[in-house]
């Protein structure tokens, strides 16, 4: 059955996304059902070019189940990018890392560089028996953060669409990091939509909690899944920004923040930031919305490292 226009964008939109974020096995897995090419198919083209490779192997790189680290397969990489008609290395850029010694591998963005509360985010996640890497690439995320007549977050409701990176991969933790004076044993964390509210854990002479999100089904590595929660605050002072981090490369990143009648800013921008410690850039001053009091980013592709909004009161 032929793909209709509207797949086919699609389909290249959502290649596009794998080749940028990886890992290799789904970037290959998604190129191939881009390009409707059975395996029996791939491995006569390649043979055609002059390089052997099994149907096996094929699969089993597809899957996640080996890598090709060997000379011979790295030549096949570099044909399979020709064969299925993607710029040159963007499949065999996805393999660098594993082909490194494990000491010089670039490690994404810790918590600790993201994160102004770093050891107590880790403190709470390695309480959950929960990896940092929670198997999950972000593919969409809407953020909506509602400020309070008394000028403190009283809010914020996240929805997200991810992708799973490797098999089983059934919940996610979610962080929330309180204004000063905040409560966390006070916050309410409320599951919208396809999930439910498992442990929680916090500290609260840091206001961090972390909260697990778990699904109703075990995600194979290159499943997407749509979910959505509330974290119900107000239990800290007054609020001046809201800041995002993100340790993996991601989708796309939308914040919007609202603000009560009777608290509005008199001026608001946003920023990016490498790191915590880090001098923050791309300052944009953003124009409130009288109708709607919001101000929103919209950010396509998102990098590691720290996006925020910050409003100053009058």
């Amino acid at each position: 059955m032929r793909q209709t226009a509207a797949q086919s964008d699609v389909a290249e939109a959502e290649l596009a996304q794998a080749l940028r974020t990886g890992p290799f096995h789904l970037a290959l897995r998604t190129a191939l059902a881009a390009r409707g090419l059975a395996l029996h198919r791939v491995q006569h083209r390649l043979a055609q070019r002059g390089v052997k490779v099994g149907v096996t192997s094929l699969s089993y790189w597809q899957q996640g189940a080996r890598t090709p680290r060997r000379a011979e397969s790295l030549r096949a990489v570099r044909a399979l990018e020709d064969v299925l008609d993607l710029p040159s290395h963007a499949l065999t850029r996805l393999l660098e890392p594993a082909l490194r010694p494990e000491a010089e591998r670039p490690a994404a963005r810790s918590y600790r560089t993201l994160h102004e509360q770093a050891e107590s985010v880790a403190l709470l996640i390695a309480d959950l028996g929960s990896p940092l890497d929670g198997g999950l690439h972000t593919v969409c995320h809407l953020e909506r953060i509602h400020i309070g007549a008394r000028r403190e977050l009283a809010a914020r409701d996240s929805q997200h669409v991810v992708r799973a990176h490797r098999d089983g991969v059934d919940r996610y933790l979610a962080i929330h990091q309180g204004d000063h004076g905040c409560e966390p044993g006070q916050v309410r964390v409320r599951a919208t939509d396809n999930c439910r509210v498992g442990r929680l854990r916090w500290h609260s002479g840091t206001g961090v909690l972390v909260t697990e999100l778990l699904f109703d089904t075990r995600l194979r590595a290159g499943d997407t899944h749509v979910f959505s929660y509330v974290v119900e605050d107000g239990t800290g002072g007054q609020s001046t920004e809201y800041v995002r981090g993100f340790p993996f490369a991601g989708g796309q990143y939308v914040l919007q923040v609202r603000f009560d009648p009777a608290a509005l800013p008199v001026r608001c921008h946003r920023f990016a930031q490498g790191s915590a410690g880090a001098a923050r850039s791309g300052q944009r001053e953003l124009t409130l919305s009288g109708q709607h009091r919001s101000v929103h980013l919209a950010e396509q592709g998102v990098r590691p490292g720290i996006l925020g909004i910050a409003w100053d009161w009058s």
